[in-house]
This record gives structure tokens, sequence and C-alpha cells, in this order.
């Protein structure tokens, strides 16, 4: 398990206010599909994963260093959004919602 993953499950009681399916693409480090519609749950997605969105509300893409930075308060996700290093396809407001659930 990478240090991201296990930051990311740490994270996950945080989450269940979201309401809602995310994904989260980091790239090279891997996509997880985080269920936080009640009692947060988040799995590792493969290839046949990506093309089944259904229920999703939004993916997020940001590098792991980039995640890392807002989960340790060094990077504001709204500044981060602005900046082209975290890209939102879907719901703005629950990538929000979640990256700042996150930090």
């Amino acid at each position: 398990m990478s240090e991201t993953e296990k930051r990311l499950r740490e994270a996950l009681p945080r989450l269940d206010r979201l309401g809602a399916v995310v994904r989260l693409d980091l790239g090279a480090a891997g996509c997880w599909r985080v269920d936080a519609r009640a009692n947060a749950q988040m799995r590792e997605e493969d290839e046949a994963d990506e093309d089944d969105l259904d229920g999703v509300a939004c993916t997020v893409r940001l590098s792991a260093d980039t995640l890392e930075r807002v989960m340790e308060g060094r990077l504001d996700p709204v500044l981060g959004y602005t900046l082209g290093k975290i890209k939102v396809a879907g719901s703005r407001g629950v990538a929000l919602k979640l990256v700042g659930a996150l930090a």
C-alpha cells in the first residue's frame, strides 16, 4: 500500500458527509473510486471500471504530489484548481467538498 493510499484511507471517516461517488485519478499513482454516500469506502479501479461512470458525481485529476500537498495543508484546493493542478470533470461543487475534506 502506497503512502498516498494509506493517507486516503485514513481520511475516509471525514468523507461521510460528502454524499456522492467520486473518482480520484492520480495518473501513474493509480485511480480510486470513493463512495462517500454512507460509511465511506474506497477501492482501486481497474481498466474495466474506467468506462463505468454510472453514479459517479465527478472525476478529480491531480498528481499524487498535489494530493499530498492538499492533505498536508500546503496547497489550498481552490488555488490548486485555479492553477490547473486539480482538474475536475463533473460536479465542481462535489470535487471541492471532497478535496476540502481531505485537507
